[in-house]
């Protein structure tokens, strides 16, 4: 996509200020500037860390919705709804690291090799289970390509290998990444 600084900058502004005002029991924000890539429809995940470790990660792969609105809402569900954490607190938000994904469209692969650690995300879906992984956490955790579609497998709640299997649906997208340095700072 090619966001600009001015953009990213924006974007993770308005995340953190949507969470603060959900919290608040307030309406999200809307930014100052509104330019042509902030108003196209698109997915995006954030994920929130606290002390360099997960604290919440939510996202959808498309959207109906301009792309501010996407990561406003984004931000608050993983502030909120992600099943694997306690909802954030307003005195926790304030050690709370965020981290915005902007996906492109997702792509089904038949062969494996067409996988770029550090470039694709990959999501596998086989019967009424589907998992996902960001490009980033290949990185992250050194993992090699088959070691991230395991990953992935695992994550969907399958078997590691399952992603070799007929009937099972392994698609990537590829994702701007980009967060803030420390809490609150761009």
């Amino acid at each position: 996509m090619g966001l600009s600084q001015k953009e990213r900058a924006a974007l993770l502004e308005l995340a953190r200020a949507a969470i603060k005002r959900h919290l608040r029991g307030e309406p999200p924000p809307r930014p100052e500037e509104l330019t042509e890539r902030l108003e196209l429809d698109c997915g995006a995940f954030v994920t929130l860390h606290s002390d360099g470790n997960l604290r919440g990660c939510i996202g959808t792969f498309t959207s109906d919705e301009p792309l501010y609105r996407t990561v406003a809402e984004m931000a608050v569900a993983a502030a909120t709804k992600d099943p694997r954490f306690a909802p954030v607190t307003p005195e926790e938000l304030e050690e709370i690291t965020l981290e915005i994904s902007v996906l492109s469209p997702l792509r089904e692969i038949s062969d494996p090799e067409e996988i770029e650690v550090g470039r694709h995300g990959i999501y596998i879906i086989r019967g009424d289970r589907a998992g996902v992984l960001l490009p980033q956490v290949a990185t992250e955790w050194g993992f090699d390509r088959t070691r991230f579609l395991d990953a992935t497998c695992n994550k969907a709640g399958l078997p590691a290998g399952c992603w070799k299997e007929p009937g099972t649906k392994v698609l990537v997208f590829e994702a701007e990444v980009f967060g803030e340095k420390a809490p609150g700072r761009g």
